[in-house]
């Protein structure tokens, strides 16, 4: 993205081959495929995007239209270096098109690291560090965090009792019906 002002026509290729292989995920998840048919699916609709690309990214070097020093050469070296990474959803089933999730949740602990400064004891941030923990789990989970903890309060017998039934990706089926 730093070098579209300088490279508009190249890096609009870049993004709408990978904008194509993103939509061909979507179609994926929205057809609830396994991991299998996702990656056959791949296989079929996103390698001949891939390979387009990969191909189009070593005639930029071999055919002198990108100079290797310029931002452009060197997103596309970058590009080329990861490219074993970059395409493992083609190899491997279930292997995501990014790490963004890993991102974010790098992200959520910068941010409670810096938060944390103002603890005024090592209890005081341990529990800190344990309800970031469960909220950050409760949001991977599709799982509101406030409702859960309200629930583990209400029910903190059964909690104790058989804990491992009340996680977030599971606490609905302990709870019962309302």
């Amino acid at each position: 993205m730093e070098v579209v002002g300088n490279f508009p026509a190249e890096c609009r290729y870049v993004l709408e081959t990978l904008g194509e292989v993103y939509a061909n995920d979507a179609v994926t998840k929205e057809q609830k495929m396994t991991s299998a048919e996702r990656l056959e699916f791949h296989r079929q609709r996103s390698q001949p995007l891939m390979d387009a690309l990969e191909r189009w990214m070593g005639k930029q070097f071999s055919e002198r239209k990108v100079e290797p020093n310029s931002g452009l050469g060197k997103a596309i070296k970058y590009m080329q270096r990861h490219w074993k990474a970059l395409t493992l959803f083609l190899r491997h089933p279930g292997a995501p098109l990014d790490n963004n999730i890993c991102e974010r949740a790098l992200k959520l602990v910068v941010l409670h690291r810096k938060n944390a400064l103002f603890y005024r004891t090592m209890n005081g941030a341990r529990v800190g560090d344990l309800f970031m923990s469960l909220i950050h789990t409760c949001q991977l989970n599709g799982v509101n965090s406030f409702e859960y903890l309200v629930e583990l309060l209400r029910h903190a017998a059964q909690v104790a009792r058989r804990p491992a039934e009340w996680m977030p990706w599971c606490y609905p089926t302990a709870r019962g019906p309302d």
